[in-house]
C-alpha cells in the first residue's frame, strides 16, 4: 500500500471519528481527489474574451509536472485577458461523486504572456474516458513558447465551499503553443454541458473538435504555498486545448463578474467578462506515457 493510500485511510478514519463524537459534524469534508480520477475528468470549455488588461503584474513560474520539472523557472508579465475557461461534461457523462465536487469549481481566466522557446518533444495521450472510447490516437508534438497563463477565479461572487477553495485556488496552468507532427487528428463531435452552479442552467452546446493548438501544464507562482496533498494531485494536470466549431448560435451572451482566488493574485481588482460560444476545449492528457497515479 502506498504512503498516499495510508494517509488517505487515516484521514477517512479521522473524519468518521469526528462525525461520531461531534453532534454538529453531520457530514465530513471531501478529501483531496487522487490524481488520475480528478485529472481525467476535468474538461474546460474556453471562450474568447479580448479587451481587458489587468494592472501591471509580474509572476515567477516554476513547473510542477515530473516530465517538465527540469525546465527553469521564468518570470512573465500578465498581458491582456484572452480566454475564460469553465468546466463542462461531455455527452452527458457527469464526473463521479467526490470528483465532480472539485471539477465544477475550476474556472480559469487566461492572460497573454511571453517567454522563451522550449522546443520539447512530447507524446500526448488522452485520459478522459469519453474521448478514449472514440479511439483518438496519441499525438506527437513539440512544446514551443508560452502564450497564456490561466489562473483560478470565482464567478459572480459565488465561492467554492472552503474545503474545495483550498484546492482549486492553486490551479495555475501555463499554456504553450504546439507544433503537431504528422497528420492532424481527426475531427470528432461532442456535446458540452456546464457543471459550475453559476452556468448550470445554460443550454448544452454541440461542438466539433479539431486540431490541438496549445498544451497547458501545471505551474506554481512564487509566493504560493501549495499544501503537499494538493500538489500531489495538481502536478499531473495537463490539458491540451483543441479548436472547436459550433453550429449557428441560439445561445445569447452572458456577462459575469470574476474574482481572483489564488493568493498571489488576490490583490488584483475584479473583472467583467462576456461570453458567447466556446472557441477551444481543454482535454486532459498524459505526457510521454507518464499516467497520473490512481491514488
Amino acid at each position: 500500500m502506498s504512503r498516499r493510500s495510508i494517509l488517505r485511510g487515516f484521514a477517512a478514519l479521522a473524519s468518521l471519528l469526528l462525525v461520531a463524537v461531534l453532534p454538529g459534524a453531520a457530514t465530513a469534508a471531501p478529501a483531496v481527489p487522487p490524481p488520475l480520477p480528478f485529472v481525467s475528468q476535468l474538461d474546460l470549455s474556453c471562450y474568447r474574451t479580448e479587451g481587458y488588461k489587468p494592472p501591471p503584474t509580474a509572476v515567477t513560474l516554476s513547473h510542477l509536472n515530473p516530465v517538465l520539472a527540469g525546465l527553469p523557472a521564468e518570470t512573465v508579465k500578465l498581458g491582456a485577458r484572452e480566454q475564460f475557461c469553465v468546466p463542462v461534461a461531455k455527452n452527458g457523462v457527469i464526473p463521479p461523486p467526490g470528483i465532480v465536487d472539485f471539477v465544477r469549481w475550476v474556472d480559469l481566466s487566461c492572460y497573454r504572456i511571453e517567454g522563451g522557446a522550449r522546443n520539447v518533444p512530447l507524446t500526448l495521450s488522452q485520459l478522459n474516458p469519453v474521448v478514449r472510447k472514440l479511439g483518438i490516437q496519441d499525438a506527437q508534438v513539440t512544446l514551443l513558447s508560452p502564450e497564456q497563463l490561466c489562473v483560478p477565479v470565482a464567478k459572480n461572487g459565488v465561492l467554492p465551499p472552503p474545503e474545495i477553495l483550498s484546492f482549486v485556488r492553486h490551479v495555475d496552468l501555463e499554456c504553450y503553443a504546439l507544433r503537431v507532427l504528422g497528420i492532424p487528428g481527426r475531427v470528432f463531435p461532442l456535446t458540452l454541458g456546464h457543471l459550475n452552479p453559476v452556468l448550470a442552467d445554460r443550454p448544452k452546446t454541440d461542438v466539433k473538435v479539431g486540431n490541438a493548438r496549445q498544451l497547458c501544464v501545471p505551474v506554481a507562482k512564487r509566493g504560493d504555498e501549495i499544501p503537499r496533498e494538493v500538489l500531489d494531485t495538481l502536478q499531473w494536470l495537463d490539458l491540451a486545448k483543441y479548436d472547436v466549431a459550433t453550429g449557428p448560435s441560439v445561445i445569447g451572451p452572458v456577462t459575469l463578474k470574476l474574482t481572483h482566488l489564488n493568493p498571489v493574485l488576490a490583490h488584483l481588482p475584479g473583472e467583467e467578462v462576456t461570453i458567447t460560444e466556446p472557441v477551444q476545449l481543454g482535454l486532459p492528457v498524459a505526457k510521454n506515457g507518464r499516467i497520473p497515479p490512481r491514488d
